[in-house]
């Protein structure tokens, strides 16, 4: 113990020293505010990292993680009310979010306020349906700034939050992969762009992505320890030894994983809800004898997303009766759905357009597919902005068009591994992944903002199936990644040509529908070209 805060002790003191320059209030007590926090994020990632094996690769990408996180967070808070938009509230205020700006202001009301914080649990908040967070940044308000409004608090807190989960995951990949899918996974989910941009905001976001590698690997863990007991002759004393202690890290990843679900369910308990349905299918899959076949997933997946589809389809001209259990539930989505496609309309003239121009019925899945798109990478380099907002644009798009193709050719990896089992595992974690993006697609109304946060809840598992993808394109086993990514070019060409014939003039305008028939034409020929020669080369 003594040895850890030899180091991390100074390490925050210092940190903090410099973090509280750039807060509000009193500087003596931002210093020692930031400070406990630094030394308690310091000391459970030195903690965590021994923990996970004292790896010198996990050591820098836990520190590079941290530092991308934290830098993110204070250049936020000192450049977004500079270089953002003068009429925007929240951005004069340093924040990049709504949601956040709303959250944490009231969290600060609340613990200047006589309230109990407990009563962040009943408030009825748009912005914290569930008042997890509400209750953490208010109680932090309270008892470590009750002088001041201090939001990077809550940030330093959302960037060790982000971080905690780099080792959790970096053990789950070893025990799916080894050190080879390790490496690139944990890299994947330290510095995504997205992510980092989540780490260093008051979001919830942050919370959920390390919760949900920490609730994968405690599942893990727990599956693999199992305490067999076996009391037989001359050994027996040794066996009881040997299980007692298996036991005892049993119990552990038990109680990892049940305070993970607790969490979770304070946060969000739809991402709970998820996350166990996959745990659950995962275990069926990894049984030897189990009866219950990709094939079978498959298809309950495509039959659900079909469902979705209709149901989406006729929610404006369905009415249901709002007091039985499913017209509640009906009328909550329909709410959901059509006020996100609403916002996305009302935002953006085209959009108005080529509704005007489609069925109805096909809004909604129009809208999905336009949400896997989301950043736009050629309107985040050609759509005029601030500075800053550019750059997060970019930033945050480019993460998303490098790692779609991986997680695309995850499946053309698949067949390359040596055990059916395998072979099924890895085929649930890559239909989840992309099962989980269709529906923040669908939830989340194609908005650039919205669409891309709910889908980085479950980077961890993107992460492992990209990573897994990654390995095999290094083995240079398969050609298709190459193809994928020449798909990915027709598409950016052609939507480069067609935001910048929408802001210069001097470009050739092509309209929508033949821009995406050009578009799926040519991707046809490079895909059934790319069957072609596959084919030749087994003849």
């Amino acid at each position: 113990m003594f040895t850890k805060t030899k180091f991390t002790l100074p390490l925050s003191l210092l940190l903090s020293a410099f973090f509280a320059f750039f807060e509000a209030g009193n500087y003596f007590i931002s210093w020692l505010s930031a400070a406990l926090i630094f030394f308690l994020g310091l000391s459970a990632l030195h903690a965590l990292w021994h923990w996970a094996g004292k790896s010198r690769k996990l050591f820098f990408i836990i520190a590079l993680a941290l530092i991308l996180r934290l830098a993110s967070a204070i250049a936020l808070q000192v450049f977004l009310p500079i270089n953002g938009y003068p009429d925007s509230e929240q951005q004069q205020a340093g924040y990049v979010f709504y949601d956040a700006y709303h959250r944490d202001t009231a969290s600060y009301e609340l613990a200047q306020s006589d309230s109990p914080l407990l009563s962040a649990f009943s408030q009825k908040d748009h912005t914290d349906q569930y008042g997890g967070l509400l209750f953490l940044s208010a109680s932090v308000y309270r008892y470590l700034s009750p002088d001041a409004h201090r939001p990077l608090l809550i940030a330093l807190i959302a960037a060790f939050s982000a971080v905690l989960g780099i080792p959790f995951l970096w053990m789950a990949s070893k025990e799916l992969g080894g050190k080879k899918l390790a490496l690139p996974a944990t890299a994947i989910f330290a510095l995504y762009p997205e992510s980092i941009l989540m780490g260093s905001s008051q979001m919830r976001e942050p919370f959920l992505i390390s919760l949900v590698a920490i609730t994968f690997w405690a599942f893990l863990s727990w599956q693999k320890k199992n305490p067999g007991f076996s009391l037989t002759h001359a050994k027996k004393e040794k066996n009881i030894r040997e299980n007692s202690r298996r036991l005892a890290v049993k119990n552990k990843t038990l109680w990892a994983l049940a305070l993970g679900f607790l969490a979770m369910l304070l946060i969000s308990p739809a991402i709970a809800i998820y996350q166990l349905i996959f745990l659950s299918v995962y275990a069926l899959l990894s049984k030897e004898k189990s009866r219950i076949s990709i094939k079978h997933i498959l298809i309950f997946i495509t039959l659900t997303l079909l469902a979705i589809f209709l149901l989406s389809s006729a929610l404006s001209t369905t009415k249901l009766n709002a007091n039985s259990p499913l017209g509640t539930i009906i009328e909550w989505s329909q709410r959901a759905v059509l006020w996100d496609m609403y916002q996305l309309e009302r935002g953006s003239g085209w959009v108005q357009k080529l509704f005007g121009e489609m069925p109805a019925s096909i809004h909604i899945p129009f809208v999905t597919a336009y949400g896997l798109t989301q950043p736009v990478l050629p309107a985040a380099i050609i759509e005029p902005t601030t500075f800053i907002w550019k750059f997060l644009g970019i930033m945050r798009a480019v993460g998303w068009y490098l790692l779609a193709p991986l997680l695309l050719f995850g499946f053309f990896a698949i067949p390359k591994l040596d055990s059916a089992q395998t072979r099924r595992i890895w085929t649930w974690i890559g239909l989840a992944c992309w099962f989980w993006i269709v529906i923040a697609s669908l939830r989340a109304g194609g908005d650039q903002w919205d669409n891309p946060r709910y889908r980085v809840i479950f980077l961890a598992l993107q992460a492992l199936f990209a990573a897994r993808a990654w390995v095999t394109f290094r083995e240079g086993t398969s050609a298709w990644f190459t193809r994928l990514l020449a798909v990915e070019a027709i598409f950016l060409a052609f939507f480069s040509q067609w935001y910048a014939s929408r802001y210069y003039a001097r470009f050739g305008t092509l309209s929508f529908g033949s821009m995406v028939a050009w578009i799926l034409s040519l991707s046809a020929i490079v895909v059934i070209t790319g069957i072609i020669q596959d084919r030749k080369k087994t003849l």
